[in-house]
């Protein structure tokens, strides 16, 4: 059997990441060297899983299938001289090379499995639960790659991944209703403030709906707050980028909550990157906005 390029492998996840727009960093380059190619491993698996969810047009029975089988073939990923796609090339190298569980891979193709059928969450219970396995495993695994993270570190990885999953439900509330039926808000919370579906399906920039939205962007900065202090706890440069990652969800917090709109959906320009690497930086107790 050929060895594989592994090298080009991790080059062409590198180059995929890159070119997907996030307001979150990805494999950037505040990131340990050592630590790129891996999480830009890592990022692929993901991407793959949500495009099939979210981007094939096939029956749902055939992308079920196919996120079943991303399951099936990671719990059993283990030679990079198996693979031929790049993308399991790079991340049987990465698994491999830093031992890395498999339980948060099968917990993410979990979550976009789920996304296939389930469209509505009765209460935040539901939605944290899903965060558990479409969000937190990414943070879970970045840890691992820089050695055995303990339970402190993981609850508040899970707190960061867990905010930035509802941030991004936030800005995509027509997006989600419009494209996939899906309402990520909690319905008993909708219920309570009396934000209807037509709402969002019309976008009606209602004051109840600004109201709810207020409500849930709180709910999100304690979270990031609850998370945040894992910035200081890890050294060097994946201590800088998990702070660069919470204050980048600060930031968009901050202009989520400034909108009068809220299907607005705010992109972070250059000073907002200025002013996230300044205090990323600077690290230092994070007050609203900042």
């Amino acid at each position: 059997m050929a060895r594989p390029d592994i090298a080009a492998a991790y080059r062409h996840c590198r180059q995929r990441a890159r070119s997907h727009y996030e307001n979150f960093p990805v494999a950037s380059r505040l990131l340990p060297r050592k630590l790129r190619d891996p999480v830009a491993a890592i990022y692929c698996y993901a991407r793959d899983a949500d495009d099939l969810a979210d981007e094939d047009s096939r029956p749902v029975e055939a992308r079920r299938a196919d996120l079943q089988a991303m399951q099936e073939h990671v719990r059993a990923l283990d030679d990079p001289a198996a693979e031929t796609a790049p993308e399991w090339i790079a991340l049987a190298d990465a698994k491999k090379r830093f031992d890395l569980p498999v339980e948060p891979f099968v917990d993410l193709a979990d979550a976009f499995i789920q996304d296939l059928e389930k469209t509505r969450y009765a209460d935040i219970g539901e939605v944290m639960e899903y965060c558990r396995r479409s969000a937190n495993p990414v943070g879970r695994l970045i840890l691992h790659l820089q050695g055995d993270p303990d339970d402190a570190m993981l609850g508040q990885s899970d707190a960061i991944c867990t905010a930035l999953q509802l941030i991004n439900f936030y800005q995509d509330l027509h997006q989600d209703i419009r494209e996939n039926d899906r309402i990520y808000l909690p319905q008993d919370e909708m219920a309570r403030y009396g934000v209807t579906e037509v709402m969002l399906r019309e976008r009606l920039n209602t004051l109840p709906l600004q109201n709810l939205m207020q409500f849930q962007y709180a709910r999100a900065d304690r979270l990031l707050r609850a998370g945040a202090p894992l910035g200081g706890t890890l050294r060097g440069r994946l201590g800088l980028e998990i702070r660069a990652i919470v204050n980048g969800g600060a930031r968009v917090l901050w202009r989520l909550r400034q909108e009068n709109d809220a299907f607005a959906r705010p992109r972070l320009g250059a000073r907002d990157m200025a002013v996230v690497l300044w205090h990323s930086l600077r690290p230092r107790r994070r007050g609203r906005g900042s």
